[in-house]
């Protein structure tokens, strides 16, 4: 019998350490190929490890909770005939097993389709949104096109950021719920007791966006209650892994590049028109569409138009990307992460708006890669999910240019002399001084102001 021998690799780029989070094995079970051993948490994200040998577990030598360097040996397993003779049965059976779940899998996506056809997909978690240890996870829906979203798509939390609703609701509280099942379990899921759910649908029945802006304002109010004082004076929490990670970048950022900021306030009311006729078009059907969209589709169209705030600084030379791999902050109850969509200038709207679901949802469940937070370009953070009109926000290292999204709520505005009511919205920007002159990061931002405040510009 041999013992193989299974040291943790480098799952990212540079890793130099993980911790043990927690094993799927035991010593004396038997594995096959590809089988997950352990689930570790690196810098950056929650990966599993998957089995290179076909064999029985021997002896388990780190402990979950303990962090380890690359190369560390972790875990042995040993080969023996028996295990060598049951791999091609184990291969043959897997396959069976694989035939019979692509049969469900096609059962189950007809129905999710047909049930998702009226059905908006759920928002996902975004930087701002409070995400807390005991947030919810939901499937996957599954549409025509990839699926996309809750990053990040702010701003249909409040009544105040959203487009004026439809007449005929139902009032919380005032007789029957009249809700579709695919609504009721979206409200189950999240905690939102639906009695309590304003319904705004076109015959008084609760939306799925009733259900998640009930979702956000529970949360809201689970966030602001005051809870006792713990019994321990202190409490000591370990600096390891996202935490560690975010540390060592925000000290980076702030005390390497020269931050300058800037700010503008912008009448979105033509962008909340558009989001609007996004989200009755057939094409956008079982994609969640939100400001951030648009926001996101403005910041491709200024880069190219200034690209200098789309580059990295060196101390030997300054590297200008002609490519946008796009950040989105997302909060996350593993802390701050900032995933990226990859080639983002050359999609579409549709396409775009796919990534950012797809990309929040991974970022959610815990499951994005590291290789999915490495190589971004410039930085989008949405903090006006609380209701923030603004912020400062630290420049995503090494990155040149990142932008903040405030709240957009109802304000008056001047429009052609007189004082009118309007979607109004404040965007801020920190740019690395080094890189980028005021001047150049003045244009940026002014030329991301006029898309949301014109998006028929991007049909340009």
């Amino acid at each position: 019998m041999n013992a193989m021998k299974f040291t943790l690799p480098d799952v990212g780029e540079g890793l130099t350490e993980a911790e043990i989070v927690e094993w799927k094995v035991a010593p004396g079970d038997t594995v096959t190929i590809n089988q997950v051993l352990v689930e570790i948490e690196t810098a950056k994200s929650l990966v599993e490890l998957p089995s290179p040998f076909v064999g029985v577990v021997g002896e388990i030598l780190v402990a979950a909770g303990t962090t380890v360097d690359v190369g560390t040996l972790i875990i042995t397993i040993n080969s023996d005939a028996t295990a060598s003779t049951d791999q091609s049965a184990a291969a043959s059976a897997a396959d069976a097993a694989a035939s019979a779940a692509d049969t469900l899998a096609a059962t189950a996506l007809a129905a999710d389709v047909s049930s998702s056809i009226s059905d908006e997909a759920p928002e996902p978690v975004l930087v701002g949104r409070g995400a807390t240890a005991t947030m919810p996870t939901r499937r996957r829906r599954h549409t025509g096109a990839p699926v996309a979203h809750e990053t990040l798509a702010p701003q249909a939390p409040t009544r105040s950021h959203s487009e004026p609703l439809e007449p005929t609701r139902r009032a919380a509280s005032a007789g029957p719920v009249m809700a579709k099942p695919p609504i009721r379990k979206l409200a189950k899921d999240l905690g939102v007791d639906l009695t309590l759910v304003e319904a705004t649908g076109p015959v008084g029945d609760v939306t799925r966006e009733d259900v998640l802006r009930g979702a956000t304002q529970a949360s809201v109010f689970r966030n602001i209650q005051t809870p006792e004082w713990p019994i321990d004076r202190d409490e000591h929490i370990p600096v390891k892994g996202v935490r560690k990670a975010i540390a060592q970048a925000m000290v980076k950022s702030a005390f390497t590049a020269p931050h300058v900021s800037l700010f503008v306030d912008v009448d979105a009311t033509r962008t909340m028109e558009f989001v609007k006729r996004l989200k009755a078009s057939t094409d956008f059907a079982g994609i969640r569409v939100s400001p951030l969209l648009i926001m996101a589709k403005a910041m491709i169209w200024a880069v190219r138009r200034n690209p200098t705030v789309n580059s990295t600084f060196t101390d030997e030379e300054i590297i200008v990307r002609h490519y946008v791999n796009l950040g989105i902050a997302a909060a996350t109850p593993r802390g701050l992460i900032v995933p990226n969509i990859k080639e983002a200038q050359d999609m579409s709207l549709l396409e775009l708006a796919s990534a950012l679901e797809k990309l929040t949802m991974t970022a959610r469940d815990g499951k994005t890669s590291p290789a999915e937070m490495s190589n971004g370009t410039i930085t989008i953070t949405n903090i006006g999910v609380f209701g923030m009109d603004t912020g400062t926000p630290i420049l995503n290292s090494p990155e040149a240019g990142i932008v903040a999204l405030g709240t957009i709520k109802q304000k008056p505005w001047v429009v052609d002399g007189e004082v009118r009511v309007r979607y109004v919205t404040t965007i801020g920007a920190s740019f690395d001084h080094r890189v980028v002159d005021g001047d150049v990061a003045s244009r940026f931002l002014a030329d991301v102001a006029s898309i949301i405040e014109e998006p028929a510009l991007l049909l340009e």
